[in-house]
């Protein structure tokens, strides 16, 4: 394989092999390439139509609630269920088109998911800064979290 998913390849002309990334370094590069969103941003695409992707394990969504019309999506599934073109797509993956906010539990392994996307064409796919624990400082809506105190 060369490269990585959403970074651009710098192999040598040989063909040998890229040196190691840290994944800091990874990650900047990821970044780089997406226009990340606040989310204040990423409520707003909702509203207009665009898709939040939550792809938090099941743990953390017990813990701390659910995003109103968030499409869950397990992070090993994420790829196969947005392709639009693909078998196993989830209904609302209609288009290469479509605003897709992926978001994870603090905003780090969604920057990794969103640049999968943007492999697929998914051209519109970015991140939530800050990922659901942004989401929920910033007071914007979430349901079913539980009030035992888990923070």
């Amino acid at each position: 394989m060369n490269g990585v998913p959403g970074v651009p390849a710098k192999a040598p002309a040989s063909g040998e092999p890229q040196s190691p990334v840290g994944i800091d370094e990874l990650l900047e590069r990821v970044r780089r390439g997406l226009d990340r969103v606040t989310p204040e941003q990423a409520y707003d695409i909702a509203e207009s139509g665009g898709l939040l992707v939550d792809t938090r394990y099941a743990a953390l969504r017990e813990r701390d609630g659910l995003i109103p019309g968030a499409l869950v999506v397990e992070r090993n599934e994420l790829e196969w269920r947005l392709d639009p073109q693909g078998s196993h797509r989830a209904p609302e993956a209609v288009s290469h088109d479509l605003r897709v906010v992926v978001l994870c539990n603090e905003g780090y392994a969604s920057s990794l998911a969103a640049a999968s996307l943007r492999q697929l064409g998914l051209r519109h796919a970015t991140d939530l800064i800050g990922g659901f624990q942004a989401w929920k400082a910033a007071g914007l809506p979430v349901r079913g979290a539980e009030l035992s105190g888990a923070e």
